[in-house]
C-alpha cells in the first residue's frame, strides 16, 4: 500500500505570508531611508536586505520540515523587530561620516542576524522535544554560573563604560550574561517543577503563614546573593534585575504563593538601597533618574546628558513622527544601542513605537498561550520563563528611556545593536516555536 502523502499545516503557509509582507515592509524602509538621508537608492540596500531575508526563508524552511505544528507568528514578529532594528541602525550609519564615527554597526548587525538565524535554526533542528532539557537542570545551573563570572576572568574579560559584562576571545567579543538568562530559565523551571510541593505545602506556620524549610529557601537566597554579586562585581544593574525578577515570577507562577514576592521585594528593596548609598555607579542612576535637568546630574560624567537628549528626541517625533530619516536621532549618544527606542520613537512618532510595542505584546502572549496550552509544569514555567525575559527587558529598557524606572543599561530585544542579545533572544523564539510544535493535538485552538 502507498504511503499517505504528509499534509503540511496551513498556518506554515500563514507564516509564509507574513513573512513575504515583512519582506516588502523591509525594503520600502530601506528605500525611504537611502531616500531621506542622501537622496539616492544605492545597491548596498541589497546587501542590508537580501541576506536577513534569505536566512528567514531557510528558517521557514526548518519549520516546515522539522516542526511544521508550530506557532505562524513568532517567526514573522522575531523578523520584523529584528528589521526595523537594521534600518534604524543603518539610518544612523548614513549620517556618521561627517562626524567621522563608526558607520558599520548596521553591517555587523546584517551579520549577525543571519548567524543568530541560522543558529536559531540548527536548535530548532536538533533539539526534537523540549523535555529533554530535565535530564540537565543542575548542567543547566553551572553552565549558566560560569557564563556570569566569564566576564570576570583576566584575559578575556573586557571593561566596557565601566561594566564588566564582556569577553574577547581573538577577534570576537561577546557578552556570555546574555545566553545565561536562557540556561537559567531551564534551571528554574526544572528545580521549581521538581520543589513544588514542597515549596508549596511543607514548612511551620508563624502567624498564620507557612514558612517553608531552610533548605527550600536556600536557592531563594542564593540567586539573591547571586544577583547582588552581578551588580557588585559586574556594575550591571539591569542584568541584575532581571535575574532575580525572572526567578520570582517563575516560583510564585509554580506555588502560587504570594509569600516569596513579598519576601522577594523586601530583599530586593534592601539591597537596592544598600547599593544606592555605597555604590556611586547606582546613586548616579538613581540621581540622573529622580532629576534629570539638574546641571550636577546633566554635566556629570555617566550623567543624565543621553537621557535627557532622547526626551527632547520623542518630544520631536511627537505623534506621528518626522518619518524615516526625517528627525536628528544622531545627536543621542548610543542611540543605536541604548536608545534605539527614542530613535523610533522620534522618526515613527508615538503611533509607531505603539505598533513596536504591540508586536512584543503579541510575541509574549503567544509565549504565554504556549504556556497556558501545555499540560506539564515544566513546559508552561519554561515558556512563561522564555517570555518574561523578553516582557521584563522591554519594560525596564523602554521605563528608562521614558523615566518610568532608572537607566540599567539592558538592551532592547531584536532591536538593539550587538550579536549576543540577537543570538540570545532569536534562540529564545527558536525554543518558543519548539515547545509550540509539542502542545497536546486535542488541545490545539485553530489560528
Amino acid at each position: 500500500m502507498a504511503r499517505a502523502a504528509r499534509v503540511m499545516p496551513a498556518k506554515r503557509n500563514l507564516e509564509l505570508y507574513l513573512l513575504l509582507f515583512g519582506f516588502g515592509m523591509y525594503a520600502f524602509a530601506l528605500s525611504q531611508v537611502q531616500l531621506a538621508t542622501i537622496l539616492i537608492l544605492r545597491p548596498d540596500a541589497w546587501f542590508y536586505w537580501s541576506l536577513p531575508v534569505v536566512a528567514a526563508v531557510i528558517f521557514h524552511l526548518v519549520l516546515r520540515f522539522r516542526a511544521s505544528d508550530a506557532d505562524p507568528l513568532l517567526l514573522p514578529i522575531g523578523f520584523i523587530l529584528n528589521a526595523l532594528g537594521i534600518v534604524m541602525i543603518y539610518r544612523l550609519d548614513l549620517v556618521k561620516p561627517l562626524t567621522g564615527v563608526d558607520n558599520t554597526v548596521a553591517q555587523r548587525q546584517v551579520i549577525w542576524t543571519v548567524f543568530a538565524l541560522l543558529v536559531s535554526a540548527a536548535v530548532l533542528f536538533l533539539v526534537k522535544t523540549h523535555l529533554s532539557f530535565r535530564k540537565y537542570i543542575y548542567i543547566s545551573m553551572a553552565v549558566g554560573v560560569v557564563l556570569l563570572i566569564l566576564p570576570l576572568l583576566p584575559v578575556i574579560g573586557k571593561t566596557v563604560s565601566g561594566a564588566h559584562l564582556w569577553v574577547n576571545i581573538g577577534p570576537l567579543s561577546f557578552q556570555p550574561g546574555e545566553l545565561a538568562k536562557i540556561v537559567l530559565c531551564i534551571f528554574f523551571a526544572g528545580y521549581l517543577t521538581a520543589r513544588r510541593e514542597a515549596l508549596s505545602v511543607v514548612g511551620r506556620k508563624v502567624l498564620g503563614i507557612r514558612i517553608p524549610p531552610a533548605r527550600e529557601v536556600g536557592p531563594i537566597v542564593f540567586i539573591w546573593l547571586a544577583s547582588l554579586a552581578v551588580l557588585v562585581l559586574q556594575r550591571d544593574l539591569g542584568t541584575s534585575l532581571l535575574y532575580f525578577g525572572l526567578f520570582l515570577v517563575l516560583i510564585y507562577v509554580a506555588t502560587a504563593r504570594i509569600f516569596y514576592v513579598l519576601v522577594g521585594l523586601v530583599m530586593f528593596i534592601a539591597g537596592a538601597l544598600v547599593a544606592s548609598r555605597l555604590m556611586s555607579y547606582v546613586g548616579g542612576r538613581l540621581d540622573g533618574w529622580l532629576d534629570p535637568l539638574n546641571p550636577d546630574n546633566y554635566n556629570a560624567v555617566g550623567g543624565s546628558y543621553q537621557l535627557v537628549q532622547s526626551m527632547f528626541g520623542l518630544a520631536h517625533g511627537g505623534l506621528f513622527g518626522t518619518g524615516l530619516g526625517g528627525g536628528l536621532p544622531n545627536i543621542v549618544p548610543l542611540a543605536e544601542s541604548d536608545f534605539i527606542i527614542s530613535a523610533i520613537g522620534e522618526e515613527l512618532g508615538l503611533v509607531g513605537l505603539f505598533a513596536v510595542l504591540a508586536l512584543y505584546l503579541f510575541l509574549v502572549s503567544r509565549a504565554l498561550r504556549i504556556a497556558n496550552m501545555h499540560a506539564d509544569e515544566f513546559s508552561k514555567l519554561l515558556a512563561i520563563g522564555l517570555g518574561f525575559v523578553i516582557a521584563l527587558q522591554l519594560f525596564i529598557v523602554i521605563g528608562g528611556v521614558l523615566r518610568v524606572v532608572p537607566l540599567t543599561g539592558l538592551t532592547t530585544p531584536l532591536l538593539t545593536a550587538g550579536g549576543s542579545s540577537l543570538l540570545a533572544n532569536w534562540i529564545i523564539i527558536a525554543l518558543l516555536l519548539r515547545l509550540s510544535d509539542t502542545l497536546p493535538k486535542a488541545g490545539t485552538v485553530s489560528e
